[in-house]
């Protein structure tokens, strides 16, 4: 199977549940995200990191309710070494860092908070608040930490009720004029 019919079908199985306490699926929230890139006129690699983001979450097995997470389920390092076998780094690496994102625009920009949904101040917690000065310094080090928050940025808007999108098919050349 190539990637994109293995991405498609992981979306056909998983991506109808119910994006954590969010009022979208997970298939509906990805494809905002990328719809939300590709309107803010962002690269194919960017776009479809933005499709991909959450893939951590349809790949591994965690708790379909949020209330019952306990501890980070690190689905954006799952997903970025999921993506790095399949894709180049300009698709993995933003999907690697795209919590850690989270992170860094609460520590770097005073209303970034009020942009949260209630879901993602829960995991909030659960990923370890706001970073310190030290490791804003480590973050902006990373070759792709402003890709990354512009995909977290795509993220958090890609939570609207009944937006209609394209569909996966339509991101069908993107994914596979990226893959290794």
């Amino acid at each position: 199977m190539n990637v994109t019919n293995e991405i498609l079908a992981i979306y056909r199985k998983c991506g109808s549940s119910a994006y954590f306490g969010e009022s979208v699926s997970m298939s509906e929230h990805a494809l905002q995200a990328a719809f939300f890139a590709r309107t803010a006129g962002a690269p194919p690699g960017l776009i479809v990191a933005a499709l991909l983001h959450d893939i951590g979450h349809l790949v591994d097995e965690v708790p379909s309710d949020i209330a019952e997470w306990t501890m980070d389920a690190h689905h954006e390092q799952i997903g970025g070494r999921w993506l790095a076998r399949r894709f180049r780094p300009e698709v993995s690496e933003p999907v690697r860092l795209h919590v850690p994102a989270k992170r860094y625009l609460l520590a770097t920009d005073a209303g970034y908070f009020a942009k949260l949904s209630p879901a993602s101040v829960i995991t909030l917690k659960l990923q370890g608040g706001p970073m310190a000065a030290h490791e804003i310094a480590e973050f902006e080090n990373e070759p792709f930490y402003k890709d990354a928050v512009r995909v977290r940025q795509w993220d958090d808007q890609g939570k609207v009720a009944g937006l209609k999108t394209p569909e996966f098919g339509d991101y069908r050349a993107f994914i596979e004029a990226l893959m290794i």
